[in-house]
């Protein structure tokens, strides 16, 4: 019995070895990229810079940035940007100002795509959300003001 057993896992060892030789075992592409800077930056012209270059954006009527006036957990706060009345739009950077690293997160939208997103975000304290959209070249922002009572950051 132990010889076959050896038989069997060194038959199925030398098989994965030949796949990972072979290149079969990786990634032929990576899906996701990781933006050191503007991730680890300490405020939002930094984070901003980092993503896009420029910190210099328009305030646009265009983007609904819908987010709760009072977070009462800021570990899970409910934050939607609309910014489908836009054209050409490229993707979507939402930025909580006071938090430690202030780049919450960056979709990016592949051309024809509905700029649209809905996701929950951790928030330490009472902050400014900010959803920066890059649409046609031009950056343009919505901003609201989230009272948060209980801490996601470890407040």
């Amino acid at each position: 019995m132990k010889r076959r057993s050896f038989l069997k896992h060194g038959l199925a060892t030398g098989s994965a070895l030949i796949a990972v030789n072979a290149g079969l075992l990786t990634p032929t592409t990576v899906l996701a990229d990781w933006n050191k800077q503007a991730f680890s930056a300490k405020t939002s012209d930094e984070a901003l810079k980092g993503i896009f270059g420029s910190s210099s954006v328009a305030e646009s009527g265009d983007i609904q940035l819908k987010a709760p006036a009072i977070a009462e957990n800021g570990a899970v706060t409910p934050v939607t940007v609309d910014a489908s009345a836009l054209e050409g739009v490229e993707s979507i950077a939402i930025l909580a100002s006071k938090n430690p690293q202030p780049l919450v997160c960056e979709y990016r939208f592949a051309a024809g795509a509905e700029g649209y997103v809905s996701t929950r975000i951790k928030m330490g304290q009472t902050m400014d959300v900010m959803a920066v959209v890059k649409a046609g070249g031009k950056l343009y922002q919505a901003k609201q003001e989230v009272k948060v009572t209980i801490g996601g950051c470890g407040g």
